[in-house]
């Protein structure tokens, strides 16, 4: 039931609310503090004031209160950190906050702790008053004031309102008056190619870490390895390989990042250093703290690097606060968005919105659409067009990005930049320098990065957003500008423009229209009859037919939920229309091929004319052509032209063609959710494309992770070499000319003592009520700190059903991806400070999480982590397992393993239990913990009673 609209008092007197499963501990207007069940809270708040809260929204779902008006009818405390401490994360809980503002908190905080919080809080604004700070957050009163934002009054009172009463209560809104500008600078020179001496990473890392930094050998060794990845290279095409595997806890953070700054400063160029997880991107900008302890030597240095749709689009933005007050009842939330958002975007370091110093439960206050519109996800940048161009975020990065010495960006994000640096288009320059090393972090995860980074896709989703880039709204109230608009000051008037754009326009009508997944699934004399113009539409007519054949092919099973069938053989009206569309795109790819052309003829021949800004407009239109139309058009036709050419049997393909369909996101209920269907083309082997990319830019590659080899680390001769061997296969070493140097450090942990791995050998297999009581206990046996790992998220969510109340009446409370609104990142912050917490989740859980010490215990899997049975990875298993596909799957398996358990231990002084509750998991899969971990095979309660004396025999020792 959600809270009445009450009129805000002043949150001094306000009661508190710190909400449990079962009971939750109120602060009533008395001043009584009340432990009453959880059920009686909505009765007990709908007589009282607003509340103070921490998290409101997540707070009213999970009293199933329902979603309260806007404004919200609470004072939620993490609303008046964000006005306070912009760009400083803090975890979205009592406790969280309590870190953040450096006071102590009880181990169970109850509802009157709000009220210190609060305190401590208006303390750091009284401090902040007479600042540049304290003038800007009362610049921002007025409109936050009128928007009915609850902390207004009290911020007033404590700050007072700005004295300038002439300017327009949202003027302090339009940020992108007030941010600095970038300057031009001459372009740099190409990097030098002298080497790193061995000695001089060894000294970096030693001054990195400090005098008194505790001694560890194999850190100096993989920084003494990396060194040979910056080596000059000899041949063109032929960089240097090295794969490095540091087990966990050996440092290779640091370890490459001592040789990588060595090798930037003495040569004059820039280390790209390449994640997959956003969560150690997040790890490495805190290592680099040792390294550039000065933030504005940092900031020079250092540089983060994502895709544009990562950043404050500030003509987004723009349109925003200019039609906030259209919003109807939900202007008074999107105008406090809109405030606190520009308060966070001039203390920003780098305007990046995802992931960055945006806390990420900012979408969870306001609603994820908020964060996601303000940021240019449907790629319609205009560039030099834009009013804001000289203070964009984006462009900001980009210039720092082509000076500094460390780059940190993600694996899709350098394997793209590398792909278009790989097609010889010089003429156009490419937004940031081409590097020439790269180091490729979480190494493990670089075929996956490369599958998705070179998949191609022909759906309904996929053709129906080109046609929106390209077309515009058409009619309806999205704010999407289509490419006439986008160009329409660099092509009118100019006939050799106008001919070719008004032909892509007019052949992007090929491209499903509005309205077109309501057609999807209807008989086509259907269509015919209600909207008989869109019947001959050639990507309507492909789609339809895929998916009568990929329901026609679901043999046994309900044409419902994802599924897949092959391609081959293709139905005579897959063929049939294939083709059709296939003519249709090549009308579409040859005006934009000529638009191209002219908009690169204006370069050359009005060189002397253009200034810099039209220049790089023009340079930045022509990518942005070739990147999101020309080359997706390309791959579209190459793609439908080969389904009427089948693989010979008995040879091995180059790519992987297949039918699939699946739940669009966001788009009904998860059991109801309406499905689009694509042709889907993968490489067979997608480090080939990679490995083809990187040979020319590329001097030198560092590829390193924990889990490089499916092998133990007592692992000796053949068996040595064997694993050696299935890892450059996999990472694609082998697609470069020259072999690769192998190096492998061993974990500093005494793996035997910190750490015990049991199979539960009783539990029935598909009985969610004993699996879920299985979860409880050993959360339970373990006090928290626990991580439960699922395969399905289906059981997952049933399993946080069962037990997340009497997981929080024992005190522990549960978190889980899928389940709770918030993103990830966000979890994980939860789960660190919340030392008693346990949380569950999926494969992003599993890999690339960080959590040192008592905060994780214990790592619960609930099955054995196979590969996905689809049609990819069985043509992967036939044809790169070398003859044996069941050793093919047991390799993923255990790297999957390995990677879980890396979560568990990572200090010396952390100690902890991996359960794997299926009783099928083969002892095989044993070699995937590291060496000296005792396997123990146990019946259920045995299990929970040794693990229990484990964990007790590790506090004792502590």
């Amino acid at each position: 039931m959600p809270l009445p609209r009450h009129r805000f008092t002043s949150p001094y007197d306000a009661p508190a609310l710190v909400a449990h499963r079962g009971r939750s501990s109120v602060l009533s207007p008395d001043g009584e503090l009340l432990d009453i069940p959880s059920t009686d809270v909505a009765r007990q708040l709908a007589q009282w004031t607003p509340p103070l809260m921490v998290h409101g929204p997540a707070t009213f779902r999970f009293l199933e209160m329902g979603s309260p008006p806007p404004p919200a009818t609470c004072f939620d405390l993490l609303e008046l950190f964000l006005f306070i401490s912009p760009a400083t994360n803090a975890a979205p809980t009592p406790r969280g906050l309590a870190l953040a503002l450096d006071i102590p908190a009880p181990t169970r905080i109850e509802a009157d702790f709000l009220h210190v919080i609060l305190n401590a809080l208006l303390a750091t604004l009284r401090t902040l008053s007479e600042t540049r700070h304290g003038d800007t957050m009362r610049a921002l009163l007025p409109a936050l004031s009128r928007a009915g934002w609850p902390w207004a009054g009290v911020v007033t009172e404590t700050i007072g309102m700005s004295a300038d009463t002439s300017l327009h209560p949202l003027e302090a809104l339009r940020v992108w008056r007030r941010l600095p500008k970038w300057e031009e600078t001459a372009p740099r020179p190409a990097p030098g190619s002298q080497p790193v001496p061995q000695a001089a990473a060894r000294a970096r890392l030693r001054a990195m870490l400090g005098p008194d930094a505790e001694e560890r050998a194999g850190q100096a060794d993989f920084a003494s390895v990396a060194t040979a990845a910056f080596a000059p290279r000899q041949n063109f095409g032929s960089p240097h390989i090295v794969l490095a595997e540091a087990g966990t806890g050996t440092g290779k953070t640091l370890g490459y990042v001592a040789p990588a700054s060595v090798w930037a400063e003495s040569n004059g160029g820039a280390v790209w250093i390449s994640t997959y997880t956003r969560h150690l991107q997040r790890q490495i900008e805190q290592e680099l703290l040792r390294l550039y302890p000065d933030e504005a030597a940092r900031r020079r240095a250092v540089v983060v690097r994502k895709g544009r749709e990562n950043y404050l689009c500030l003509l987004n933005m723009e349109d925003a606060v200019n039609t906030a007050a259209s919003r109807g009842e939900a202007a008074g939330t999107v105008v406090i968005a809109l405030s606190l958002l520009a308060r966070w975007a001039e203390a920003t370091q780098d305007g990046d919105l995802m992931g960055s110093d945006l806390p990420g439960w900012f979408g969870e206050l306001f609603g994820a659409g908020t964060v996601f519109g303000m940021a240019d996800r449907r790629g319609e940048c205009i560039h030099g067009a834009c009013p804001h161009y000289q203070r964009c975020f984006v462009e900001h990065t980009i210039r720092r990005a082509r000076d500094a010495d460390l780059v940190v960006a993600n694996h899709a994000l350098v394997m793209s930049q590398a792909a278009w640096n790989a097609l010889g288009q010089d003429d156009v320059p490419e937004e940031d320098s081409t590097p020439t090393r790269y180091v490729f972090d979480e190494g493990h995860h670089l075929p996956d990065a490369a599958d998705s980074a070179f998949a191609i896709t022909f759906s309904g989703v996929e053709a129906a957003e080109l046609r929106r880039w390209l077309l515009g709204a058409e009619g309806s109230r999205s704010r999407a500008r289509g490419l006439r608009r986008r160009l329409e000051d660099l092509v009118a008037g100019v006939p050799s423009l106008e001919t070719p754009l008004d032909a892509v326009l007019q052949a992007a009508r090929a491209l499903p229209a509005p309205g077109w997944l309501a057609r999807l699934h209807e008989p086509e004399n259907a269509v015919r009859e209600h909207v008989p113009d869109t019947v001959a539409n050639p990507s309507e007519v492909f789609l339809r037919a895929l998916d009568q054949q990929a329901r026609a092919r679901q043999a046994g099973k309900k044409a419902q939920g994802d599924a897949e069938c092959e391609l081959h053989p293709v139905e005579p009206a897959v063929a049939e229309s294939a083709e059709a569309l296939s003519r249709a795109l090549v009308r579409l790819s040859e005006p934009l091929e000529i638009l191209v052309k002219r908009l690169k003829a204006q370069l050359t021949e009005e060189t002397e004319t253009l200034d810099a800004a039209t220049r790089g407009r023009l340079e930045a239109t022509i990518r942005t052509l070739r990147r999101r139309a020309i080359s997706r058009v390309h791959g579209w036709i190459s793609m439908l032209d080969a389904t009427r050419t089948p693989p010979e049997p008995g040879t091995t393909p180059v790519h992987v063609d297949f039918i699939r369909t699946e739940a669009i996101a966001g788009r009904g209920t998860r059991a109801n959710a309406e499905r689009d269907v694509g042709l889907h083309r993968h490489w067979l082997d997608p480090t080939v494309p990679f490995a083809s990319v990187m040979q020319a830019p590329a001097h030198g590659i560092l590829v390193t992770s924990a889990t490089l080899r499916d092998q133990t680390d007592n692992a000796t001769g053949d068996d040595q070499e064997t694993a050696w061997d299935a890892a450059e296969a996999r990472l694609g070493a082998t697609h470069f000319p020259a072999p690769a140097l192998r190096a492998a450090l061993m974990s500093p942990f005494d793996y035997a003592r910190q750490t015990r791995a049991y199979i539960v050998s009783d539990l029935p297999r598909d009985d969610i009520d004993a699996l879920a009581a299985a979860y409880r206990t050993l959360f339970l046996a373990a006090n928290g700190g626990a991580l439960g790992l699922f395969t399905a998220i289906a059981r997952l969510r049933a399993v946080h059903k069962r037990i997340a109340e009497p997981l929080e009446m024992a005190g522990l409370p549960l978190y889980a991806q899928h389940v709770d609104a918030m993103d990830n990142a966000t979890l994980v912050d939860v789960f660190k400070t919340e030392i008693d917490s346990c949380l569950l989740g999926t494969d992003a859980m599993r890999d690339g999480v960080d959590v040192p010490g008592n905060a994780l215990r214990m790592v619960v899997f609930e099955r054995t982590p196979w590969p996905r049975p689809d049609i990819l990875h069985r043509e992967r298993r036939l044809h790169l397992s070398h003859g044996a596909p069941n050793e093919y799957d047991d390799r993923l398996t255990r790297m999957k393993l390995r990677q879980a358990f890396g979560r568990l231990i990572r200090k010396a002084t952390d100690r902890g239990v991996f359960v794997m509750l299926d009783r099928r998991m083969p002892t095989r899969l044993f070699s995937a913990f590291p060496e000296g971990v005792d396997v123990r095979r146990l019946p259920f309660d045995e299990a929970v009673r040794d693990i229990a004396a484990f964990l007790q025999s590790g506090e004792n020792n502590a």
